[in-house]
C-alpha cells in the first residue's frame, strides 16, 4: 500500500518534469528558428505547453488529506499518463530532429535523448510502473537510430546504448529496492510484519476523508490481548514474541483483504473495517469481524511444547463524524475495550453514548477521588460481628466516601477506581491507621474486642512498604494484646497473584501477631488449595450463599461444606449478609463461629458502635 510520502514524492517530480520540459524545450524553438525547422519545433513545444499545463494542474489538485482512495488512485493514473506523454514527446522531437544531419542537429537530438533517459531514471525510480516504461520509451529509439546508421561504429554505439539502457535500469531498480526496504522499515512493525502505528494513523486519516466524501461509514476495531503479560513474564520474551507473530498471522487471515490491520505496540492491535453505505451494516459487519477475531485469537497456541491460552478484549468505534481526527476514534475504541476488561475480558463492546457517559462519570469520580483524603471525605464505618450468644465480639471496618458533588459513593464504584489508579495504597494506609486509632480509643472507653477485621487490597498488600508500615502503626497505637485482635481480610479471587510472595508476607506479619481471613470464600478458585498453602486463621462465607440458603439447597450444602472444611483446618468461620432469623438459626445450628449482617446491625459510625457495645455490656 502506497502512503503519503510516496504520493508526495511523485507530486514533486511532476513539477520538476514540467520545469525540465519547458526550459530546455525553448532550446529547440531557437534551433528551429535558426535552422529552418520552426514550424516543427513550435508545434512540438505547443504540445509540451499543453502537457505542462496538465502537469501543473495535477500538481495543484493533489491533497492527500482531502482525497479518497479512489480519487487518489485516479490522480496517480493521470500522473502516470502525464509522464508517459512527456517522455514520448521528447522521443518525438528526437525522431524529428535527428535526421537533420546537414546542420549537425542530430548531435543535439542524441544528447537530449540521453539526457531524457537519465531524467527518467532519476525522477521516477520510486515506482517500477513508471521508470521501466519511460526508460524504454527514450532509450529504444536511440538504439534503433544507432543500428540504422549501418557503419561499423554504429554497431558499437548500439551495444553501448543497450549497456546504457541496462545501467539506467540497474541504477533505478537498485534505488527502488532500497527505497522499498526503507519504506517497509518505516511503515511496518519489525516483529510481526504488520503495519505500524505511524502508518496506521496516516491511513486512518485518509479513511476518514474518504468517509467524508462518500458519506459512508466504517469501524475501528481495537484488540488488546488478555493475559499476554503473564505469559511474557513467566515464559520469557522469546515465547512472547513468537506468540505475537502467531496472533498477527491469525488476524491477517481472519480479516477481509480490503481491511487494514496494524500493531499499535505491545499486545495491542487495531483494524479499520471496509467502508459501508449504512451505519447499521457497518456496525453489524464490524461486530461480526470482531467476534471472528476474538474466537480465532482464543484458540490454543502451541509454542515450544507449551500449550498457551489467551483471549482478547475488543472495543469497536464507528467512524461517523468526518470532522473528527483519528485519535478521537482510537480513544473511543480504547474506552470500549476497557469496558470489556472491566466486565471480565474476552468480549466485544461497541462504543456508544451510554458508554461514553459512563466513562466520563468514572473519570470525574477518579478526579474527585484524588482529593478525597485531603478534603476529609473518606471515613470509616464499623459493622458488628456477633458470636453464638449474639454478643458483639468484633467488627469489620468498612470504608465510605461522601463527596459534596457525588454524594455517598458506594465502595463497589470507587474501590475499583482506586485499585486501577493506585490510590488504593494511600486510602488503604489511611483506613488501617484510622482503624488502629479507633481500637486504641475504644480500649480507653471500655470497648474491648476479640477481633477487628480490615480489608486489604492485593495492590496495597504487595506494595514494598506495606509490611513495615503496618508494623510501625501497630507499635504506635496498639499494645501486644490488641495487635492479636487485628485480622487482615484478603479476597480469595485475587490471591492467585504471586502466591509465593503472598505467603512470605503473610508469614512475616503472622509472626508479628496479626491474623488473616479469606474474604468471599467459595467464590474464587482452588479454595482447598489455598487453605492448605496459605497461612489463614479465618474464612468468611460469601453473602451470596447466605442470601440464598433458604431457597437453594445447593447453598445450604455449600455452607455446611465450608464450615466442615474450616473445622478440619482449624479455622474460624464468619458468615456475612445475615438478614433473617432463619439464616441465623441455620448458621448457628451448623456451628458458624461469628455472624455479621443487617439482622444485628447495619454498618455504623465509631460513636454508634461504642454505644451498641456498651449497651450490651450494661444489659449483661
Amino acid at each position: 500500500m502506497k502512503n503519503r510520502q510516496f504520493y508526495s514524492f511523485i507530486r514533486r517530480q511532476v513539477l520538476v518534469m514540467v520545469g525540465l520540459s519547458l526550459g530546455p524545450g525553448l532550446g529547440y524553438i531557437l534551433l528551429g528558428y535558426l535552422y529552418d525547422a520552426l514550424a516543427v519545433t513550435a508545434s512540438w513545444y505547443g504540445l509540451i505547453l499543453i502537457s505542462s499545463t496538465w502537469g501543473y494542474w495535477l500538481y495543484r489538485s493533489y491533497n492527500f488529506d482531502e482525497m479518497t482512495p479512489d480519487s487518489l488512485h485516479s490522480w496517480y493514473q493521470q500522473v502516470s499518463y502525464l509522464f508517459y506523454t512527456m517522455f514520448t514527446l521528447w522521443t518525438v522531437v528526437f525522431i524529428l530532429i535527428v535526421s537533420r544531419t546537414e546542420y549537425d542537429l542530430h548531435y543535439v537530438a542524441i544528447f537530449t535523448q540521453i539526457g531524457s533517459s537519465v531524467v527518467s531514471s532519476t525522477l521516477l525510480f520510486s515506482d517500477r510502473r513508471l521508470f521501466i516504461p519511460t526508460i524504454a520509451i527514450v532509450v529504444v529509439p536511440l538504439i534503433l537510430y544507432f543500428a540504422s546508421i549501418g557503419e561499423w561504429y554504429s554497431y558499437v554505439l548500439t551495444v553501448f546504448a543497450m549497456v546504457f539502457w541496462w545501467v539506467l535500469y540497474y541504477a533505478s531498480n537498485s534505488s527502488y529496492k532500497l527505497l522499498q526496504k526503507t519504506y517497509i522499515q518505516s511503515s511496518r512493525d519489525q516483529l510481526t510484519g504488520m503495519y505500524n502505528r505511524a502508518f496506521f494513523i496516516d491511513a486512518m486519516e485518509h479513511t476518514i476523508n474518504s468517509v467524508r466524501k462518500t458519506r459512508g461509514y466504517c469501524c475501528l476495531i481495537l484488540i488488546d490481548l488478555d493475559y499476554f503479560k503473564t505469559i511474557n513474564d513467566s515464559l520469557g520474551h522469546d515465547i512472547g514474541d513468537v506468540l505475537l507473530k502467531e496472533v498477527a498471522d491469525r488476524m491477517t487471515d481472519a480479516i477481509p483483504d480490503n481491511a487494514i490491520a496494524a500493531r499499535m505496540g505491545g499486545d495491542e492491535f487495531i483494524v479499520i473495517s471496509p467502508t459501508s453505505s449504512s451505519r447499521e451494516s457497518c456496525t453489524e459487519n464490524a461486530i461480526e469481524m470482531a467476534e471472528k477475531l476474538r474466537k480465532e485469537l482464543k484458540r490454543t497456541y502451541q509454542i515450544d511444547r507449551h500449550h498457551l491460552h489467551i483471549s482478547a478484549s475488543i472495543g469497536v468505534s464507528v467512524i461517523h463524524n468526518p470532522d473528527s481526527r483519528a485519535n478521537k476514534y482510537i480513544k473511543e475504541a480504547d474506552i470500549a475495550m476497557y469496558e470489556v476488561k472491566d466486565k471480565g475480558r474476552d468480549g466485544v463492546i461497541l462504543f456508544t453514548d451510554d458508554v461514553a457517559q459512563r466513562v466520563e462519570k468514572e473519570l470525574e469520580m477518579e478526579r474527585l477521588l484524588h482529593f478525597s483524603l485531603e478534603k476529609g471525605e473518606i471515613h470509616l464505618n464499623f459493622q458488628p460481628q456477633v458470636n453464638s450468644e449474639l454478643n458483639i465480639v468484633g467488627c469489620e471496618v468498612l470504608v465510605r466516601w461522601k463527596n459534596p458533588k457525588l454524594g455517598n459513593v458506594p465502595p463497589s464504584l470507587f474501590i475499583p477506581i482506586a485499585e486501577k489508579t493506585g490510590l488504593i495504597i494511600e486510602i488503604g494506609k489511611f483506613v488501617i491507621e484510622e482503624s488502629l486509632k479507633t481500637l486504641c480509643d475504644w480500649k480507653k472507653k471500655g470497648v474491648v474486642l476479640e477481633q477487628l477485621a480490615i480489608n486489604v487490597s492485593m495492590r496495597q498488600f504487595f506494595d514494598h512498604s506495606f509490611s513495615n508500615e503496618i508494623k510501625k502503626l501497630c507499635e504506635q497505637y496498639l499494645d501486644g494484646e490488641q495487635i492479636k485482635t487485628i485480622i487482615l481480610e484478603l479476597t480469595e479471587s485475587s490471591m492467585a497473584e504471586e502466591l509465593e510472595r503472598l505467603i512470605d508476607t503473610m508469614n512475616d506479619l503472622r509472626s508479628y501477631g496479626l491474623s488473616f481471613s479469606i474474604d468471599d470464600f467459595g467464590t474464587g478458585y482452588s479454595s482447598l488449595g489455598y487453605l492448605r498453602k496459605v497461612p489463614l486463621d479465618e474464612v468468611k462465607i460469601d453473602r451470596s450463599f447466605v442470601s440464598e440458603l433458604l431457597e437453594d439447597q445447593n447453598s445450604q450444602v455449600m455452607i455446611e461444606t465450608i464450615i466442615h472444611i474450616a473445622q478440619v483446618f482449624g479455622l474460624k468461620v464468619v458468615a456475612e449478609g445475615v438478614e433473617t432469623e432463619e439464616q441465623k438459626n441455620f448458621l448457628l445450628k451448623n456451628k458458624c463461629d461469628l455472624l455479621q449482617g443487617y439482622l444485628f446491625s447495619k454498618p455504623v459510625t465509631k460513636d454508634e458502635f461504642e454505644t451498641l457495645f456498651l449497651q450490651q455490656t450494661i444489659t449483661h
